[in-house]
């Protein structure tokens, strides 16, 4: 006779013994028949594995249409249909436009560059002065060594010509290159100082160029103080501030006090001066803007295949997600390709992302009334593919595109990104509208990172399966013990059999 010995725990701790009187392996007649019982729990698991499939699906779809979001946002600017191009006759004087700038011809003459103004100190000795030690101590080109702390003033002057004045600590703790440091980082002065090993000089200059004082004096120190007395720094050791000036077409002569300057949406950039006009054209980059629409249809039509390929994807029936113990037996390859064919059609059929992609295509399809030239996509050359497999998808004819914006760019803008309510809203207004309602029905599915569970469909529906997967485990857990107790109740039969039949024998003499 086999004796059999379990411990189960899924229930009691107390230790099950079976088999001793009837000889049957008990623990394996109650794991098996635990087994069928467990398919009704597989099921749920398999169908909580798929909720999560499709959640996570549906998140990506999401962020797809978050990213060519973006991509429509950038298309409602003007820059996007408009842009412009120079080119200039010499690389004294470049230029950018923006897409407001009139087409044609400009002429700069560049007289003078804008200079900063900048003041140099004494050279000091480059073999004993070090800028990082404490200048308690140390000479610089033999001026007065610092002894005290003491503080000192700095005054310069703001792009309105206002003055502004800071002071200074000094502690002979301190080094050149701290106190320097102090200086260049303040927020308001606009200096920058510092140290140059190579020629052992000081520089102070102002960061920006032009002229804002009405005198020659930009950068102003006090005689007497540690820039003065200990640096050597002295106003008249300097270059002045000095505006740009230039001409504008032969007639106009203008002062900037920066080497750059916007007329009419053109940026100037003056590199050099020029002892003649420097002549700027601006026209329409067609293939800029070209481009751009380019990108933003290719990234629709990707949006269309991909939708619709997660709407009409093939779908499985017969490859349920996979339990943990079906794992077990089964290769890394194996579940890999199992797992391709249970994750296959999971979006099928989606209401949320069928009613998306209707709307996207209502929005480039229908009508703008802007009272402009175009009002219709086919107009300036993109219309819908004639291949029904292609689901829509938009086609670009290059010439007629390219004409339409060099022609009238306007007019394309207004088509794309006319800014108002009802008829006359552009088709990238439309488009954004369609995306926005598309992407919150879709998390009011499934979801995002800031939702619980109870906040989206499938999150609570995942809740439910959980819930009665809970409870099934304890129903589970009573099964089990009836089934214990069934053959513990046999057991007990059979042994008070044996043992009756021991006595019956041994009276009679067997």
């Amino acid at each position: 006779m086999v004796d059999s010995v379990s411990s189960s725990s899924s229930s009691s701790n107390s230790m099950r013994v079976g088999g001793l009187a009837s000889g049957i392996d008990t623990d394996s007649m109650v794991e098996q028949l635990m087994n069928a019982e467990r398919q009704k729990l597989y099921k749920m698991q398999q169908e909580e594995t798929k909720l999560t499939w499709q959640q996570d699906a549906l998140r990506e779809v999401n962020a797809s249409l978050k990213s060519f979001d973006s991509i429509v946002s950038d298309m409602k600017l003007t820059t996007a249909y408009n842009v412009k191009s120079t080119s200039s006759t010499s690389s004294a004087v470049t230029a950018t436009a923006a897409s407001s700038a009139s087409n044609g011809s400009y002429s700069i003459q560049v007289n003078k560059l804008a200079k900063a103004a900048i003041v140099l100190s004494e050279k000091a000795d480059t073999k004993t002065f070090d800028p990082d030690a404490a200048i308690n101590g140390q000479t610089f080109a033999d001026n007065p060594k610092v002894t005290a702390d003491s503080t000192f003033s700095l005054r310069t002057y703001d792009e309105n010509g206002q003055l502004i004045t800071k002071n200074f600590d000094v502690k002979t703790t301190d080094s050149l290159n701290s106190i320097l440091k102090k200086i260049t980082d303040d927020p308001d002065l606009g200096i920058r100082a510092f140290y140059d090993k190579q020629s052992g000089q000081v520089v102070m200059e102002k960061k920006e160029t032009g002229k804002n004082s009405s005198t020659d004096q930009e950068i102003v120190f006090d005689e007497g103080s540690f820039l003065n007395t200990f640096l050597g720094l002295d106003p008249s050791a300097k270059q002045g501030a000095q505006d740009a000036e230039f001409t504008y077409n032969g007639a106009l002569t203008i002062s900037s006090n920066k080497n750059s300057y916007t007329l009419s949406g053109v940026s100037f950039t003056f590199n050099q001066t020029t002892e003649s006009a420097v002549n700027i054209t601006v026209d329409n980059d067609v293939d800029a803007a070209y481009d751009k629409i380019k990108e933003f249809v290719d990234s629709y039509n990707k949006i269309v295949e991909d939708v619709n390929t997660k709407l009409s994807e093939k779908s499985y029936r017969d490859y349920p997600p996979l339990t943990d113990e079906q794992k077990k037996e089964m290769s890394e390859d194996e579940i890999k390709l199992w797992e391709e064919k249970a994750k296959s059609g999971l979006l099928k059929g989606e209401t949320a992302l069928q009613s998306g992609i209707y709307s996207l295509r209502s929005a480039w399809y229908n009508k703008v009334e802007n009272g402009g030239e175009y009002t219709q996509l086919a107009q300036i050359g993109i219309t819908t593919s004639k291949n029904y497999l292609e689901n829509g998808k938009l086609v670009i004819d290059e010439d007629e595109l390219k004409t339409a914006l060099r022609e009238n760019p306007e007019g394309v803008y207004k088509l794309f990104s006319n800014n108002v309510e009802g008829d006359g809203r552009g088709i990238v207004n439309r488009i954004e509208d369609s995306l926005d309602k598309t992407m919150d029905n879709i998390t009011k599915r499934a979801g995002n990172t800031d939702k619980t569970n109870q906040q989206f469909t499938l999150g609570k529906r995942l809740n439910e399966i959980k819930d009665r997967m809970d409870d099934f485990q304890d129903h589970l857990k009573q099964v089990e013990d009836r089934y214990w107790r069934q053959f513990s109740a046999m057991e007990s039969a059979i042994s008070q059999l044996n043992q009756q039949s021991s006595y019956l024998m041994s009276n009679f003499g067997g």
